[in-house]
Protein backbone atom coordinates (compact mmCIF):
# COMPACT_ATOMS: atom_id res chain seq x y z
CA UNK A 1 0.00 0.00 0.00
CA UNK A 2 1.48 3.36 -1.02
CA UNK A 3 2.15 5.68 1.28
CA UNK A 4 3.03 9.23 1.67
CA UNK A 5 7.07 10.36 2.37
CA UNK A 6 7.30 12.53 4.69
CA UNK A 7 9.67 15.61 3.63
CA UNK A 8 13.00 15.46 4.53
CA UNK A 9 14.74 17.72 7.14
CA UNK A 10 15.69 20.76 5.99
CA UNK A 11 13.39 20.84 3.06
CA UNK A 12 10.56 22.84 2.22
CA UNK A 13 7.85 22.78 -0.11
CA UNK A 14 7.14 25.34 -2.89
CA UNK A 15 4.08 27.24 -2.34
CA UNK A 16 2.49 29.08 -5.28
CA UNK A 17 2.05 32.82 -5.22
CA UNK A 18 -1.45 34.32 -4.83
CA UNK A 19 -2.24 34.92 -8.35
CA UNK A 20 -4.14 38.59 -8.30
CA UNK A 21 -7.15 37.53 -10.81
CA UNK A 22 -7.82 34.78 -7.67
CA UNK A 23 -10.85 35.93 -5.70
CA UNK A 24 -10.27 36.21 -2.25
CA UNK A 25 -12.77 33.65 -0.68
CA UNK A 26 -11.77 30.87 -3.19
CA UNK A 27 -10.31 27.54 -1.35
CA UNK A 28 -6.70 26.75 -1.10
CA UNK A 29 -5.83 23.87 -3.65
CA UNK A 30 -3.66 22.25 -0.97
CA UNK A 31 -5.37 20.09 1.32
CA UNK A 32 -3.39 17.86 3.88
CA UNK A 33 -2.72 14.05 2.94
CA UNK A 34 -4.78 12.16 5.77
CA UNK A 35 -2.44 8.94 7.30
CA UNK A 36 -2.86 6.10 4.57
CA UNK A 37 -4.48 8.18 1.57
CA UNK A 38 -3.15 9.55 -1.73
CA UNK A 39 -3.19 13.01 -1.93
CA UNK A 40 -5.37 14.45 -4.20
CA UNK A 41 -5.14 15.99 -7.77
CA UNK A 42 -4.86 19.90 -7.28
CA UNK A 43 -7.36 22.08 -8.94
CA UNK A 44 -7.02 23.70 -12.12
CA UNK A 45 -6.28 27.48 -11.04
CA UNK A 46 -9.07 29.98 -12.75
CA UNK A 47 -7.30 31.55 -15.89
CA UNK A 48 -7.06 35.19 -16.13
CA UNK A 49 -9.44 36.67 -18.58
CA UNK A 50 -8.26 39.81 -20.35
CA UNK A 51 -9.66 43.07 -19.55
CA UNK A 52 -12.12 44.63 -21.93
CA UNK A 53 -10.33 47.68 -23.94
CA UNK A 54 -13.36 49.92 -23.38
CA UNK A 55 -13.05 50.05 -19.75
CA UNK A 56 -8.87 50.79 -19.82
CA UNK A 57 -8.99 53.42 -22.63
CA UNK A 58 -11.23 57.11 -21.87
CA UNK A 59 -14.74 57.47 -23.30
CA UNK A 60 -14.06 59.91 -26.33
CA UNK A 61 -16.27 63.21 -26.83
CA UNK A 62 -18.59 62.90 -28.91
CA UNK A 63 -17.94 65.04 -31.68
CA UNK A 64 -21.18 67.52 -32.51
CA UNK A 65 -21.47 69.26 -36.12
CA UNK A 66 -19.82 72.26 -34.92
CA UNK A 67 -17.04 71.13 -33.78
CA UNK A 68 -16.18 68.75 -37.63
CA UNK A 69 -17.15 72.60 -38.87
CA UNK A 70 -14.17 74.27 -37.24
CA UNK A 71 -12.06 70.93 -37.83
CA UNK A 72 -12.73 71.46 -41.30
CA UNK A 73 -12.25 74.87 -41.36
CA UNK A 74 -8.34 74.38 -40.09
CA UNK A 75 -7.60 71.99 -41.90
CA UNK A 76 -8.75 74.22 -45.20
CA UNK A 77 -7.81 77.75 -43.58
CA UNK A 78 -6.27 79.34 -47.09
CA UNK A 79 -9.16 77.79 -49.17
CA UNK A 80 -11.55 79.29 -47.26
CA UNK A 81 -9.54 82.65 -47.23
CA UNK A 82 -9.73 82.49 -51.13
CA UNK A 83 -13.28 81.73 -50.90
CA UNK A 84 -14.57 84.85 -48.85
CA UNK A 85 -12.43 87.15 -50.96
CA UNK A 86 -13.81 85.63 -53.95
CA UNK A 87 -17.71 85.47 -52.85
CA UNK A 88 -17.59 89.15 -51.79
CA UNK A 89 -15.80 90.19 -54.88
CA UNK A 90 -17.84 89.11 -56.93
CA UNK A 91 -20.86 89.29 -55.39
CA UNK A 92 -20.50 92.90 -55.50
CA UNK A 93 -19.65 92.82 -58.99
CA UNK A 94 -23.01 90.90 -60.06
CA UNK A 95 -24.97 93.49 -57.51
CA UNK A 96 -23.43 96.38 -57.93
CA UNK A 97 -25.79 99.10 -59.49
CA UNK A 98 -25.46 102.60 -60.41
CA UNK A 99 -23.41 105.29 -57.94
CA UNK A 100 -26.09 106.89 -57.20
CA UNK A 101 -28.98 104.19 -56.43
CA UNK A 102 -30.27 104.71 -53.05
CA UNK A 103 -30.53 100.71 -52.10
CA UNK A 104 -27.34 100.50 -52.58
CA UNK A 105 -26.35 103.64 -50.60
CA UNK A 106 -28.56 102.14 -48.00
CA UNK A 107 -27.01 98.42 -48.14
CA UNK A 108 -23.38 99.72 -47.68
CA UNK A 109 -24.60 102.35 -44.52
CA UNK A 110 -25.79 98.93 -42.55
CA UNK A 111 -22.44 97.43 -43.59
CA UNK A 112 -20.71 100.12 -41.55
CA UNK A 113 -22.88 99.97 -38.94
CA UNK A 114 -22.65 96.29 -38.52
CA UNK A 115 -18.75 96.57 -38.78
CA UNK A 116 -18.86 99.48 -36.08
CA UNK A 117 -21.10 97.37 -33.53
CA UNK A 118 -18.85 94.49 -33.93
CA UNK A 119 -15.77 96.71 -33.64
CA UNK A 120 -17.24 97.70 -30.50
CA UNK A 121 -17.90 94.71 -29.19
CA UNK A 122 -14.36 93.12 -29.43
CA UNK A 123 -13.04 95.84 -27.53
CA UNK A 124 -15.73 95.03 -25.03
CA UNK A 125 -15.32 91.51 -25.28
CA UNK A 126 -12.02 90.38 -26.04
CA UNK A 127 -10.63 86.87 -26.77
CA UNK A 128 -10.89 84.95 -23.55
CA UNK A 129 -14.01 86.65 -22.09
CA UNK A 130 -17.36 85.64 -22.21
CA UNK A 131 -18.92 87.00 -25.76
CA UNK A 132 -22.31 88.80 -25.36
CA UNK A 133 -25.12 86.72 -24.84
CA UNK A 134 -27.15 87.72 -27.98
CA UNK A 135 -24.21 86.90 -29.78
CA UNK A 136 -23.16 83.43 -28.30
CA UNK A 137 -23.79 81.59 -30.84
CA UNK A 138 -22.18 83.10 -33.50
CA UNK A 139 -19.54 84.79 -31.63
CA UNK A 140 -17.03 82.39 -33.28
CA UNK A 141 -17.88 83.91 -36.75
CA UNK A 142 -17.08 87.50 -35.91
CA UNK A 143 -13.68 87.04 -37.93
CA UNK A 144 -15.32 85.93 -41.32
CA UNK A 145 -18.13 88.72 -40.77
CA UNK A 146 -16.16 91.48 -40.27
CA UNK A 147 -13.20 90.90 -43.12
CA UNK A 148 -16.58 90.07 -45.52
CA UNK A 149 -18.34 93.34 -44.77
CA UNK A 150 -14.67 94.82 -45.50
CA UNK A 151 -13.90 93.19 -48.46
CA UNK A 152 -17.82 93.75 -49.76
CA UNK A 153 -17.24 97.43 -49.44
CA UNK A 154 -13.62 97.81 -50.17
CA UNK A 155 -14.70 95.92 -53.63
CA UNK A 156 -17.44 98.29 -54.00
CA UNK A 157 -15.26 101.29 -53.41
CA UNK A 158 -12.71 99.87 -56.06
CA UNK A 159 -15.29 99.22 -58.50
CA UNK A 160 -17.07 103.22 -58.20
CA UNK A 161 -12.87 105.02 -58.19
CA UNK A 162 -12.13 102.77 -60.88
CA UNK A 163 -14.76 104.17 -63.04
CA UNK A 164 -13.70 107.61 -62.15
CA UNK A 165 -9.75 106.72 -62.82
CA UNK A 166 -7.71 108.11 -65.27
CA UNK A 167 -3.74 108.13 -65.41
CA UNK A 168 -1.25 106.22 -63.99
CA UNK A 169 -1.49 108.17 -60.37
CA UNK A 170 -4.97 107.52 -59.90
CA UNK A 171 -4.49 103.62 -60.48
CA UNK A 172 -1.50 103.53 -57.81
CA UNK A 173 -4.63 104.43 -55.34
CA UNK A 174 -6.83 101.72 -56.90
CA UNK A 175 -3.50 99.11 -56.82
CA UNK A 176 -3.20 100.26 -52.88
CA UNK A 177 -7.11 99.94 -52.25
CA UNK A 178 -7.11 96.06 -54.08
CA UNK A 179 -3.52 95.30 -52.54
CA UNK A 180 -6.10 96.42 -48.84
CA UNK A 181 -8.95 94.30 -50.55
CA UNK A 182 -6.45 91.10 -50.77
CA UNK A 183 -4.30 91.89 -47.76
CA UNK A 184 -7.56 91.84 -45.62
CA UNK A 185 -8.06 88.10 -45.83
CA UNK A 186 -4.49 86.79 -44.73
CA UNK A 187 -4.49 85.51 -41.59
CA UNK A 188 -1.13 87.37 -40.70
CA UNK A 189 -3.36 90.61 -41.69
CA UNK A 190 -5.74 89.61 -39.36
CA UNK A 191 -3.72 89.26 -36.00
CA UNK A 192 -2.55 92.57 -36.45
CA UNK A 193 -5.52 93.56 -34.43
CA UNK A 194 -7.76 96.58 -33.84
CA UNK A 195 -4.98 99.15 -35.27
CA UNK A 196 -5.69 97.85 -38.53
CA UNK A 197 -9.53 96.92 -38.05
CA UNK A 198 -9.94 100.84 -37.17
CA UNK A 199 -8.00 102.08 -39.84
CA UNK A 200 -9.90 100.09 -42.24
CA UNK A 201 -13.10 101.50 -40.81
CA UNK A 202 -11.98 104.72 -41.21
CA UNK A 203 -10.53 104.69 -44.69
CA UNK A 204 -14.25 102.86 -45.42
CA UNK A 205 -16.05 105.54 -43.14
CA UNK A 206 -14.00 108.45 -45.39
CA UNK A 207 -14.79 106.71 -49.23
CA UNK A 208 -18.16 106.11 -48.38
CA UNK A 209 -19.13 110.04 -47.28
CA UNK A 210 -16.69 110.83 -50.34
CA UNK A 211 -19.18 109.54 -53.19
CA UNK A 212 -22.56 110.03 -50.89
CA UNK A 213 -21.90 113.58 -50.47
CA UNK A 214 -21.45 114.64 -54.05
CA UNK A 215 -24.62 112.69 -55.04
CA UNK A 216 -26.76 114.17 -52.13
CA UNK A 217 -25.77 117.41 -52.55
CA UNK A 218 -24.68 117.28 -56.81
CA UNK A 219 -22.02 118.97 -56.57
CA UNK A 220 -18.36 117.63 -55.98
CA UNK A 221 -14.98 119.81 -54.95
CA UNK A 222 -12.74 120.77 -52.61
CA UNK A 223 -15.13 121.81 -49.68
CA UNK A 224 -17.39 118.84 -50.27
CA UNK A 225 -14.50 115.96 -50.16
CA UNK A 226 -13.83 118.32 -47.00
CA UNK A 227 -16.82 118.27 -45.28
CA UNK A 228 -17.07 114.58 -45.82
CA UNK A 229 -13.85 113.73 -44.22
CA UNK A 230 -15.26 115.85 -41.03
CA UNK A 231 -18.37 113.69 -41.05
CA UNK A 232 -15.95 110.65 -41.09
CA UNK A 233 -13.87 112.29 -38.23
CA UNK A 234 -17.23 112.37 -36.09
CA UNK A 235 -17.88 107.84 -36.84
CA UNK A 236 -14.49 107.83 -35.33
CA UNK A 237 -15.00 110.11 -32.51
CA UNK A 238 -18.57 108.41 -31.70
CA UNK A 239 -16.19 104.94 -31.41
CA UNK A 240 -14.10 106.66 -29.19
CA UNK A 241 -17.35 108.21 -26.78
CA UNK A 242 -18.60 104.89 -26.07
CA UNK A 243 -15.75 103.10 -25.54
CA UNK A 244 -14.48 105.17 -22.91
CA UNK A 245 -18.10 105.84 -21.78
CA UNK A 246 -18.39 101.59 -21.20
CA UNK A 247 -15.58 101.89 -19.20
CA UNK A 248 -13.50 99.62 -22.40
CA UNK A 249 -10.48 101.45 -23.29
CA UNK A 250 -8.51 103.80 -20.98
CA UNK A 251 -7.61 107.15 -22.66
CA UNK A 252 -4.06 106.31 -23.61
CA UNK A 253 -5.69 103.21 -25.31
CA UNK A 254 -8.22 104.74 -26.89
CA UNK A 255 -5.70 107.90 -28.41
CA UNK A 256 -3.34 104.78 -29.60
CA UNK A 257 -6.18 102.56 -31.04
CA UNK A 258 -8.92 104.24 -32.22
CA UNK A 259 -7.32 108.11 -32.44
CA UNK A 260 -4.25 107.82 -34.13
CA UNK A 261 -5.49 105.06 -36.66
CA UNK A 262 -8.38 106.74 -37.61
CA UNK A 263 -7.61 110.36 -38.10
CA UNK A 264 -4.59 109.29 -39.38
CA UNK A 265 -5.95 107.57 -42.14
CA UNK A 266 -8.44 110.39 -42.65
CA UNK A 267 -5.85 112.84 -43.09
CA UNK A 268 -4.21 110.93 -45.77
CA UNK A 269 -7.10 110.78 -47.81
CA UNK A 270 -7.70 114.31 -47.40
CA UNK A 271 -3.96 114.85 -48.89
CA UNK A 272 -4.18 112.78 -51.28
CA UNK A 273 -7.13 114.23 -52.86
CA UNK A 274 -4.68 117.15 -52.86
CA UNK A 275 -2.25 116.02 -54.53
CA UNK A 276 -4.92 114.75 -57.27
CA UNK A 277 -4.07 111.62 -56.61
CA UNK A 278 -8.55 110.13 -55.68
CA UNK A 279 -10.38 110.35 -58.80
CA UNK A 280 -13.38 112.63 -58.84
CA UNK A 281 -15.62 110.17 -58.05
CA UNK A 282 -18.98 110.30 -58.92
CA UNK A 283 -17.90 111.85 -62.40
CA UNK A 284 -17.32 109.09 -64.87
CA UNK A 285 -16.19 108.95 -68.33
CA UNK A 286 -18.26 106.62 -70.30
CA UNK A 287 -17.37 106.83 -73.58
CA UNK A 288 -14.11 108.54 -75.81
CA UNK A 289 -12.27 108.68 -78.94
CA UNK A 290 -10.09 110.55 -81.44
CA UNK A 291 -11.71 111.12 -84.55
CA UNK A 292 -11.36 113.10 -88.13
CA UNK A 293 -14.70 114.82 -87.73
CA UNK A 294 -17.82 114.71 -85.24
CA UNK A 295 -21.05 115.46 -86.59
CA UNK A 296 -24.58 115.43 -84.78
CA UNK A 297 -27.71 114.25 -86.29
CA UNK A 298 -30.95 114.32 -84.39
CA UNK A 299 -29.96 112.29 -80.81
CA UNK A 300 -26.90 110.77 -81.89
CA UNK A 301 -23.60 111.88 -83.02
CA UNK A 302 -21.99 110.71 -86.19
CA UNK A 303 -17.84 109.86 -85.82
CA UNK A 304 -15.69 109.79 -89.04
CA UNK A 305 -12.02 107.85 -88.72
CA UNK A 306 -9.55 105.64 -90.36
CA UNK A 307 -9.21 103.22 -87.56
CA UNK A 308 -6.34 100.72 -88.42
CA UNK A 309 -8.58 97.55 -88.18
CA UNK A 310 -5.72 95.07 -86.51
CA UNK A 311 -5.44 98.11 -83.30
CA UNK A 312 -8.96 97.22 -81.86
CA UNK A 313 -8.21 98.62 -78.60
CA UNK A 314 -7.83 102.10 -80.19
CA UNK A 315 -10.87 104.36 -80.19
CA UNK A 316 -10.92 105.85 -83.37
CA UNK A 317 -8.15 108.21 -84.79
CA UNK A 318 -5.41 107.56 -81.98
CA UNK A 319 -3.45 106.47 -85.37
CA UNK A 320 -3.71 110.07 -87.05
CA UNK A 321 -2.95 110.73 -90.23
CA UNK A 322 -3.69 114.34 -90.98
CA UNK A 323 -3.55 116.51 -93.92
CA UNK A 324 -3.31 120.30 -94.48
CA UNK A 325 -6.42 122.18 -92.76
CA UNK A 326 -7.49 118.71 -90.71
CA UNK A 327 -8.74 119.02 -87.06
CA UNK A 328 -8.26 116.15 -84.33
CA UNK A 329 -11.30 115.76 -82.64
CA UNK A 330 -11.84 114.95 -78.91
CA UNK A 331 -15.10 113.13 -78.49
CA UNK A 332 -16.36 112.18 -74.85
CA UNK A 333 -19.33 111.22 -73.18
CA UNK A 334 -18.92 112.33 -69.05
CA UNK A 335 -21.50 110.85 -66.13
CA UNK A 336 -22.88 112.29 -63.23
CA UNK A 337 -25.31 111.44 -60.80
CA UNK A 338 -29.16 112.50 -61.29
CA UNK A 339 -29.60 115.65 -59.61
CA UNK A 340 -26.22 116.73 -60.35
CA UNK A 341 -25.67 120.38 -60.66
CA UNK A 342 -24.48 122.32 -63.88
CA UNK A 343 -20.32 122.09 -63.88
CA UNK A 344 -17.63 122.93 -65.68
CA UNK A 345 -14.82 120.28 -67.74
CA UNK A 346 -11.63 121.63 -69.63
CA UNK A 347 -10.33 119.83 -72.59
CA UNK A 348 -6.31 120.35 -72.44
CA UNK A 349 -4.07 119.11 -75.22
CA UNK A 350 -0.52 118.37 -75.05
CA UNK A 351 2.23 117.93 -77.68
CA UNK A 352 5.65 116.31 -76.73
CA UNK A 353 8.26 118.62 -78.55
CA UNK A 354 11.20 117.08 -79.71
CA UNK A 355 13.51 119.66 -77.01
CA UNK A 356 10.93 120.71 -74.68
CA UNK A 357 9.18 117.58 -73.72
CA UNK A 358 5.56 117.49 -73.00
CA UNK A 359 3.67 121.09 -73.46
CA UNK A 360 0.25 122.64 -73.04
CA UNK A 361 -0.91 123.20 -76.47
CA UNK A 362 -3.28 126.07 -75.96
CA UNK A 363 -5.34 127.12 -73.51
CA UNK A 364 -7.51 124.47 -73.27
CA UNK A 365 -11.70 124.44 -73.72
CA UNK A 366 -13.78 125.02 -71.11
CA UNK A 367 -17.44 123.17 -71.57
CA UNK A 368 -20.09 123.36 -69.54
CA UNK A 369 -21.80 119.68 -68.66
CA UNK A 370 -25.68 119.60 -67.86
CA UNK A 371 -26.05 115.76 -67.16
CA UNK A 372 -29.68 114.65 -65.68
CA UNK A 373 -28.19 111.35 -64.46
CA UNK A 374 -28.52 110.06 -67.97
CA UNK A 375 -26.97 106.45 -67.78
CA UNK A 376 -24.95 107.35 -71.52
CA UNK A 377 -23.53 110.35 -70.26
CA UNK A 378 -23.56 114.38 -71.75
CA UNK A 379 -22.05 113.97 -74.83
CA UNK A 380 -19.47 116.49 -75.62
CA UNK A 381 -16.45 117.34 -77.81
CA UNK A 382 -13.02 120.01 -78.62
CA UNK A 383 -10.99 119.62 -81.48
CA UNK A 384 -7.54 120.88 -82.06
CA UNK A 385 -6.72 122.44 -85.87
CA UNK A 386 -3.77 121.48 -87.93
CA UNK A 387 -1.92 119.36 -84.93
CA UNK A 388 1.58 118.84 -85.30
CA UNK A 389 3.47 115.42 -85.93
CA UNK A 390 4.09 113.92 -83.36
CA UNK A 391 3.28 112.45 -80.25
CA UNK A 392 -0.09 113.99 -78.37
CA UNK A 393 -2.35 113.86 -74.89
CA UNK A 394 -5.85 114.71 -74.41
CA UNK A 395 -6.69 115.33 -70.92
CA UNK A 396 -10.40 116.02 -69.57
CA UNK A 397 -10.45 116.96 -65.94
CA UNK A 398 -12.49 118.88 -63.60
CA UNK A 399 -12.64 123.04 -63.15
CA UNK A 400 -10.48 122.47 -60.03
CA UNK A 401 -7.94 120.43 -61.82
CA UNK A 402 -8.62 116.61 -61.14
CA UNK A 403 -7.91 114.22 -64.22
CA UNK A 404 -11.53 112.44 -65.56
CA UNK A 405 -10.43 110.85 -68.76
CA UNK A 406 -6.94 110.86 -71.10
CA UNK A 407 -6.23 109.39 -74.40
CA UNK A 408 -3.20 109.57 -76.35
CA UNK A 409 -2.65 109.71 -79.95
CA UNK A 410 0.23 109.62 -82.54
CA UNK A 411 0.08 112.33 -85.81
CA UNK A 412 1.98 111.68 -88.96
CA UNK A 413 1.77 113.79 -91.42
CA UNK A 414 -0.37 112.29 -94.44
CA UNK A 415 1.37 112.25 -98.71
CA UNK A 416 -1.44 110.23 -100.36
CA UNK A 417 -2.97 112.30 -102.96
CA UNK A 418 -6.12 110.48 -103.11
CA UNK A 419 -9.75 111.12 -102.09
CA UNK A 420 -9.59 109.48 -98.16
CA UNK A 421 -12.78 107.16 -97.41
CA UNK A 422 -13.98 107.12 -93.91
CA UNK A 423 -15.74 104.79 -91.53
CA UNK A 424 -19.12 106.23 -90.21
CA UNK A 425 -19.48 105.50 -86.49
CA UNK A 426 -22.92 106.27 -84.83
CA UNK A 427 -22.56 106.99 -81.30
CA UNK A 428 -26.62 106.65 -79.82
CA UNK A 429 -26.65 104.28 -76.71
CA UNK A 430 -30.28 105.79 -76.79
CA UNK A 431 -31.41 103.62 -79.61
CA UNK A 432 -33.16 100.38 -78.98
Amino acid sequence: MATATPPTPGETTATPEPSSAVSSNAVSNEVAAAPGLAAPAPAPLPVAQPADPEDSTPTEKIKTVMDRVQEFRARHEKWEMAAFFFVGFVYDVLTLSRIDDTLTMVQQFVYLGVLATLLMLEQRHPEGTEPPKVLAKVWRWREDAIHFFYGSLLSSFMLFFFKSASGFTPFLFLVAMFALLVANELPLFRKLGPVVRVSLFSLCVGMYMAYVLPVIIGRMNFWIFLLAMVLAGGVIYGLIHLLRRWGTLDQLAAIRQIAIPGYGTLAALLVLFLVRVIPPVPLAVTFSGIYHAVEKKGGAYQLSHEQVWWKFWHKGDQDFVARSGDKAYYFFSVFAPKGFHQYKVRVRWYYDHPQKGWTTYGDGTLLTIANKGIERGYRSYAFTSNPKPGDWRVVLETEDGHEINRLSLTVEEDTRTEPRQFQVFEHNPDKK
